[in-house]
């Protein structure tokens, strides 16, 4: 494993966050390649996107100035189906973190049982300040480009950060237009038009899903836990909304600003009014603590200071703001806060040494490929909707969603215990999705 790594390094030596999601994984398999040689073959190809595809994308201005964004597209790996994954817009975009969600894509799909590959791209253009005009004409000039390499059994995009239901909806109507035809291309669509109930909700409610499993597999649940979560955007919300459903108190919810800490709890009029502030007004998470009495607002200060926020005294923490958002030391202070678990909503934002100190202090955690695998299965269930020319019931949907996250956590939990490493989700995630992709890809005589 350690040969692979080096060469992973060796090739491709600036992307540090795509290094990192390789090492979590290939520190996983060891025992699966001891038990079969030949793998390590199908581990020398895995690592090597299929595909990349890099591209300009000029776009006017209200005021008439060009501007050129550099688009991506990373086909990582397409064994068990055709690649899946977000499109994600913000400027911080490059192809090392692409290519590492799009790894990372390639296990969660897998996880869900659903018959999706793993892709990722995007664009260093920032949709924020920026009119409905000038993002329609963005997204226009991405697809322009774009959609010669996607297709409903080929490559179905989805949003990600930057990229929502106006993102999705403009990007399609491109497509349409290009393409002349009326396919699930891309999911995340709006109902009108192809999309799936319970889709906006699923990684959240995806995401607490699985939480509840663990916790249960320990003898515990949501009721009277009290929940510390990071983020205020999609994920966030619904994972706020569920753990309400399930009897739990969450107090925290953060932006690049800052974060607020509620000691009475977000309640459900709360959280209500949150989503107005975020979704509609597009304000910032410091007005709560200016419209609710007794909450603590926080600033954000420069890395590399702690974020007080996972100093918070809770039972569980869900981290649903992005990629590397709780260091080493971040974790210690969950640990001497109390915390007996932690779910990962947003994608790797525990970094390995994050996780390693869960790991030894006896923390149940859930890696994100198997803990927000709700959002990808809810999109595979709106290609299957599409492929049918049918639309489920929202009931109909979740309870399919539930399902499936119950059958993740099983199916990690139980690949744990047969290694040899009981209540290691990281490790059960890893092994499990690799099986399905392994086994397909020697079927297929793929290296």
């Amino acid at each position: 494993m350690k040969s692979v790594y080096e060469r992973v390094i060796a090739r491709d030596p600036d992307q540090p966050e795509f290094h990192q999601a390789v090492e979590e994984v290939l520190d996983s398999l060891a025992p699966v390649i001891e038990d079969n040689p030949d793998y390590m073959d199908v581990v020398m190809g895995m690592v090597e996107p299929e595909r990349v595809m890099q591209f300009r994308v000029p776009w006017y201005d209200d005021d008439g100035k060009l501007h050129v964004n550099r688009g991506f597209r990373v086909q990582f790996n397409s064994a068990i189906g055709p690649y899946k994954g977000g499109l994600r817009f913000h400027p911080s975009v490059n192809l090392s973190i692409l290519k590492f969600l799009a790894f990372e894509q390639v296990f969660k799909n897998s996880l869900t049982g659903l018959p999706m590959g793993g892709g990722k791209g995007g664009s260093d253009f920032d949709p924020k300040g920026k009119s409905d005009s000038e993002v329609r004409r963005f997204c226009q000039s991405f697809m322009s480009e774009l959609w010669r390499h996607i297709g409903a059994d080929l490559d179905v995009p989805a949003g990600d950060i930057g990229v929502g239901g106006r993102e999705i909806g403009y990007l399609f109507g491109m497509y349409r237009k290009l393409a002349n035809e009326f396919t699930g291309v891309l999911t995340g669509k709006g109902i009108s038009y192809g999309g799936s109930l319970i889709r906006p909700e699923a990684t959240g409610y995806g995401l607490v899903y699985f939480a509840r499993e663990m916790l249960s597999a320990k003898g515990k649940s949501f009721d009277g836990a009290t929940v510390a979560i990071s983020g205020s955007g999609n994920v966030a919300q619904f994972a706020c909304e569920k753990v309400l459903d399930l009897g739990g108190k969450p107090v925290t919810m953060s932006d690049s600003g800052g974060y607020i800490h509620d000691p009475t709890g977000i309640d459900r009029d709360k959280l209500s009014w949150i989503m107005d502030l975020k979704n509609k007004s597009r304000g910032r998470i410091k007005e709560y603590a200016e419209r609710f009495d007794g909450v603590e607002y926080t600033e954000s200060e420069p890395e590399p200071n702690l974020n007080k926020l996972w100093g918070t005294k809770v039972d569980v923490a869900l981290p649903c703001a992005t990629q590397n958002e709780i260091n080493g030391d971040e974790a210690k202070m969950l640990v001497d806060g109390g915390a007996i678990a932690v779910a990962e909503g947003a994608n790797m934002p525990c970094t390995p040494e994050a996780v390693e100190v869960f790991l030894k202090n006896g923390i149940l955690f859930a890696p994100g490929k198997a803990s927000n695998a709700g959002g990808v299965a809810t999109s595979g269930l709106e290609m299957s909707q599409n492929s049918l020319r049918m639309s489920w019931s929202r009931e109909e949907v979740d309870q399919k969603l539930e399902g499936i996250m119950v059958n993740i956590h099983k199916n990690a939990f139980d690949t744990a215990e047969r290694y040899g490493m009981p209540g290691n989700y990281v490790a059960g995630a890893n092994i499990a999705g690799f099986l399905k992709v392994a086994e397909a890809t020697t079927a297929q005589g793929i290296l």
